[in-house]
């Protein structure tokens, strides 16, 4: 059993019925392209009013874009209206209030993030970062979470490219946990957590996937699946909108390496990529530091898992990292 250091949370590493990547039931993504995607060149009509995008040529909601940002069709949340915070008896509700969108990662409907050029990647980090800071001055916002659904299996209900971004009026219980297991490791040591993990995983190497002179992947120590892989940035940032152009251009680089490394040993997986960044009414913290997270998905949750939030993972991290460190590209 491990405890993460972060959360405090348990997994067990079932080394007993140790998994090896060919062990797991595999359901590769294979991308077709469908009669009339709402996201090909052409069908931008079949959108909403686009919110942003990077062009070669033509006006809004037309060809010629790179990448585009759109409001979700069938939004979780609402931008319009109050929060209307009130009880209801002992309970607490409040006006669905937020945003909702979708980033268009490129026009070619059948590319994946492990082949998409880099600098098509750096573009869709700057839509992230662009609409992060734009959203994050409605005061309603308290957090943004960007993520990407890869695969019928993860999620995606779309197969062409794309990322969402929801911005919330409440801090998620699981952030909160992070952001206050990070604040109680700087008030004992005085150093932020995530920057020791930096500086352990990358002198001990067990659980290193790639290092650069400015991120660390790894499999961290205690991870809830297999395969699980984290991106931390090397230099101490909490809000990923801060990132730097350089910052953005290198991660572009390790985001691609990162998936075509899992592509190869899963065998092209499902997964979910996850921005952890800190909540964003708050000023820059100390404790606190941004990552990038990729889940395959390989494992199902079951009834001990719901019944005890501790989770069950069959692979070792080392054992993990290793073959991805192994895994050779062309």
């Amino acid at each position: 059993m491990r405890k993460d250091p972060i959360t405090g949370r348990w997994v067990i590493i079932a080394t007993g019925r140790a998994k090896r990547p060919s062990d797991f039931i595999r359901q590769p993504v294979t991308l077709s392209k469908p009669a009339a995607c709402p996201f090909d060149y052409g069908n931008e009509a079949k959108t909403p009013p686009e919110i942003l995008a990077y062009r070669n040529s033509g006006g809004r909601d037309e060809p010629g874009w790179r990448v585009r940002v759109v409001p979700n069709k069938f939004p979780a949340l609402g931008i319009e209206g109050e929060l209307n915070r009130q009880g209801d008896g002992m309970y607490d509700k409040m006006n669905a209030i937020g945003a909702h969108e979708v980033i268009v990662e490129t026009p070619d409907h059948a590319a994946t993030l492990g082949e998409m050029p880099e600098r098509q990647i750096e573009e869709v980090l700057w839509a992230f970062k662009e609409r992060v800071n734009d959203l994050k001055k409605d005061r309603r916002f308290r957090h943004m979470v960007l993520f990407r659904n890869h695969g019928a299996a993860a999620g995606a209900s779309l197969e062409h490219p794309h990322s969402q971004l929801i911005a919330l009026p409440v801090v998620p219980s699981s952030v909160k946990a992070e952001v206050d297991g990070a604040q109680r490791y700087f008030e004992q040591k005085e150093r932020c957590i995530f920057c020791d993990i930096v500086r352990q995983e990358s002198a001990a190497g067990a659980r290193l996937v790639t290092e650069t002179d400015r991120f660390l992947v790894i499999q961290p120590y205690a991870p809830r699946f297999p395969f699980e892989t984290w991106i931390l940035p090397k230099g101490h940032g909490s809000h990923f909108e801060d990132a730097d152009a350089p910052t953005l251009q290198n991660l572009a680089w390790i985001l691609r390496t990162t998936v075509k490394k899992l592509e190869k040993v899963l065998e092209r997986p499902a997964y979910n990529l996850i921005v952890h960044t800190a909540p964003v009414q708050e000023a820059p913290l100390d404790y606190y530091h941004w990552r990038v997270t990729i889940v395959p998905t390989l494992t199902k949750a079951a009834g001990f898992e719901w019944g005890t939030d501790f989770y069950i993972n069959p692979t070792p991290p080392e054992e993990s990292a290793k073959f991805l460190r192994e895994a050779g590209l062309e």
